[in-house]
């Protein structure tokens, strides 16, 4: 295992004269080692202090990512890298240290109070550094990225963190290096950069001599499926070598990320079918720990893949959703429900759970996890009253935010089951006041599926009939 000195990382602004004096050294004693000495058989490396601009030196590209610059200047300073590049053990000290440093860093829910601790310690392992990455991470991005880029990618720490992981990336354990490479890309960091490219040429590098675990294969395979201009070969390079591991003993988590991979490396014909049926059997044996997240996960791996053959994982999978309904994400849910669709499956204690679940949170759910409800009620059969009465509650409320295909979804399951909720009234006349503003909008076909829904239950829509049959519309219809 690698250990990093902070001792060498000395900041300065090079903007005027008084500013060259030293900003920040990071010279403090590992408070949490009790004591221990820094090991003896660290090897001393020449290092660099890093330049920072007054200004930013950061740019936002595409997909979000950022792109970090990071220059250098020589030094008489140095600092250590201790062990090599394998998983050598640790001495129960280390361990415990390394235990301790994870504790206060959960504790931890600001990135200011991360770098700060940080910046309190002389000497760091290359997996606690890494550690510290992966909870800023978590902290700072959100569905829309970054949250305070200046904040994190202007910190001394994290650049001269950075740095470090560029600049000896062959000397970190396969921990390290591949917890380090995970942060940075849910960081959004220019994959193009020197930093990016030199963990990942690394990763590569040990990657072809076989000196992953499983474990360490899947994190690289998370990895690589979060990046822009996705390696499919080096995808397959990690499947081809998860092929010859003993599956058996592989986590849940292990198990769905392989799913992942093979979303992407299965192509054409019968490649990977052995392992895709080796895993299905597998994933049998574990749906009984899997989270709602895993769980979803796996049926769409189950539906992109066209695992129609694996029919008694399916029946697990679908009598395991039961406990998880109140849990899952909208997108989760809709996973769940097409995978179940695609495979012709129904269970009356998954019909029960969505009966209590979904008139409940209706309001709060988004239309598109409701129009899927609504499509496996409509296609499996099922007039469900609390689920039906729901919608029409939904829709009174909020149709004019729903999409043109979200509004006939709601709608065309009444027709077809041929049901006429109790708030039937107000159900027809808000649809008759949507279509009335947005006519034009529905696509023809879509149109004429929702119009006849209404006439099953005598609901005619005669107010309409005349721009149904008028040349335009019919010539929208056959596509002219």
């Amino acid at each position: 295992m690698a250990l990093i000195s902070q001792k060498s990382f000395r900041f300065y602004s090079f903007s005027t004269p008084a500013s060259r004096s030293i900003l920040m050294t990071l010279s403090k004693r590992l408070s949490f080692i009790g004591g221990q000495q820094k090991p003896q058989n660290c090897s001393s490396v020449a290092t660099r202090m890093l330049y920072f601009k007054d200004k930013s030196q950061y740019m936002f590209c595409r997909k979000k990512h950022v792109q970090l610059r990071i220059e250098s200047l020589p030094v008489n300073e140095s600092m250590h890298l201790c062990g090599d590049t394998g998983s050598s053990p640790k001495s129960e000290n280390e361990w415990m240290d390394e235990q301790l440093f994870f504790k206060k860093l959960n504790s931890l829910y600001a990135s200011e109070e991360i770098f700060d601790f940080l910046s309190s310690l002389e000497v760091m392992s290359d997996t606690v550094a890494s550690g510290a990455l992966q909870r800023i991470s978590e902290i700072e991005v959100d569905d829309n990225g970054l949250k305070n880029p200046k904040g994190v990618l202007e910190n001394k720490v994290f650049r001269a963190l950075c740095f470090q992981f560029e600049s000896e990336s062959s000397k970190l354990s396969n921990t390290g290096l591949l917890s380090a490479l995970q942060a940075l890309i849910k960081l959004r960091i220019d994959p193009q950069s020197t930093l990016m490219a030199n963990l990942l040429s690394e990763a590569e590098e040990r990657l072809g001599k076989g000196q992953f675990t499983v474990k360490n294969l899947c994190v690289l395979g998370e990895s690589l499926l979060e990046l822009e201009g996705l390696s499919y070969m080096t995808l397959e390079q990690i499947v081809n070598c998860l092929q010859e591991k003993n599956i058996e003993k592989w986590s849940p988590r292990e198990v769905v990320m392989v799913y992942k991979m093979l979303q992407v490396t299965v192509r054409e014909g019968e490649q990977y079918q052995d392992l895709l049926n080796r895993l299905n059997s597998v994933a049998l044996t574990i749906v009984s720990q899997l989270s709602p997240k895993f769980t979803s996960i796996i049926l769409n791996s189950l539906v992109i893949l066209h695992q129609t053959q694996a029919v008694p994982l399916v029946t697990a999978l679908c009598k395991h959703s039961v406990k998880h309904i109140p849990y899952f994400t909208g997108v989760e849910l809709v996973n769940v429900l097409e995978a179940f669709l695609l495979f012709g499956h129904r269970e009356q204690i998954f019909t029960e759970a969505l009966e209590t679940h979904i008139p409940k949170s209706i309001f709060t759910m988004h239309p598109q996890t409701v129009s899927k409800v609504m499509q496996y009620c409509c296609q499996k059969m099922i007039l469900s009253k609390p689920i039906f009465d729901a919608a029409a509650a939904d829709f009174i409320s909020n149709a004019d935010t729903f999409t043109t295909d979200q509004i006939a979804e709601y709608i065309i399951p009444f027709g077809t089951l041929n049901y006429l909720p109790p708030s039937a009234a107000s159900l027809f006349r808000k649809l008759e006041i949507v279509l009335r503003t947005r006519f034009n909008h529905f696509q023809p076909r879509t149109l004429l599926n929702l119009l006849h829904s209404c006439i099953l239950i005598q609901r005619y829509p005669v107010n309409f009939l005349p721009k149904i049959f008028s040349p335009y519309f019919l010539q929208r219809l056959q596509g002219k």
